[in-house]
């Protein structure tokens, strides 16, 4: 499993494995390379996989912060990661946050030209809400979702000298689980599951497993990322002439699906999946629909 360096000499780790044609995976955040291979391993005879562990998680877990925001990092990453790569263009499979380094890379760097078809799941091209754009993060609740963010990073910047969760003083540790809670609530529904969650996040033995960070350098960065990100990708991914498909979470209530497929709209000839039971983690929610269609997109290229 190799380490490519990259542009400030850090090794970001890409998992890969299979043989033939190439296939590209951009995973969301918090996500690790392996949690891809219930879906992918099968197809290893025909595909060859890349899938990147971003920066904080993974093999790449120990890379240095640059003085870059985290999807321009990601960016810049990639696109080295493409410059050392033999092959011209790969099948891209992007969710959440690695959907939203594709459309970067589509705006800022001639991604398409990489593209040989391309699938996005569930992601809005445009993260911030406005009177102009209403489909944004957490769309109604989009204010709420700014004011958790905020008290998380104000957090974080008064505790600076600590590295991780698990330095912190239990009465700051407490405080940051009580926003990363408050920050879940905003995606489920009130049910009994809910209930036993917010009972494991009281206890300290458990909370700083319940983080999907735990360099707290990292969630700072991350963190910044959500609160100040203003890009819109909706031209950038429109203009895209490749064979393109939307996955879309019926339920998503982190990306409204109404935004995602009026953006899909918008694609000529674009395919759309709807995935009537998933919110933002159709992977999950729905994993065999979501493997067949796996299946489906690539075939498809195949034609």
């Amino acid at each position: 499993m190799p380490h490519y360096t990259m542009p400030d000499g850090e090794k970001l780790y890409v998992r890969e494995f299979g043989q033939g044609e190439p296939v590209l995976v951009l995973s969301g955040l918090g996500m690790q390379s392996w949690q891809w291979l219930p879906f992918l391993f099968q197809h290893r005879k025909k595909y060859r996989f890349y899938i990147p562990d971003w920066r904080g998680f993974g093999g790449s877990a120990q890379c240095r912060i640059p003085k870059l925001d985290a999807i321009s990092s990601h960016w810049q990453d990639l696109n080295c990661f493409l410059e050392q790569q033999t092959h011209h263009q790969f099948r891209v499979i992007a969710y959440s946050m690695g959907a939203t380094t594709a459309m970067h890379g589509l705006q800022y760097g001639h991604f398409q030209k990489h593209v040989y078809s391309y699938l996005h799941i569930d992601q809005t091209p445009k993260i911030c809400v406005d009177a102009e754009w209403s489909h944004g993060l957490f769309a109604e609740k989009h204010k709420d979702f700014k004011t958790i963010l905020q008290n998380i990073a104000e957090l974080l910047a008064q505790n600076t000298q600590y590295n991780l969760v698990s330095e912190l003083k239990p009465t700051t540790r407490t405080q940051l689980v009580d926003y990363w809670f408050a920050f879940m609530q905003l995606q489920a529904k009130p049910s009994r599951s809910t209930v036993l969650f917010q009972k494991a996040f009281q206890q300290p033995r458990l909370q700083k497993f319940m983080l999907p960070i735990q360099r707290l350098d990292y969630m700072a960065w991350y963190i910044h990322n959500y609160l100040y990100h203003q890009e819109d990708y909706r031209l950038a991914l429109s203009q895209i002439d490749r064979p393109t498909t939307f996955f879309i979470g019926e339920m998503s209530k982190l990306y409204p699906s109404q935004g995602q497929k009026l953006i899909a709209s918008s694609v000529p000839y674009a395919k759309t999946v709807i995935f009537k039971k998933s919110g933002h983690t159709p992977l999950l929610s729905e994993p065999l629909k979501f493997s067949k269609e796996i299946i489906s997109f690539l075939k498809a290229a195949d034609v």
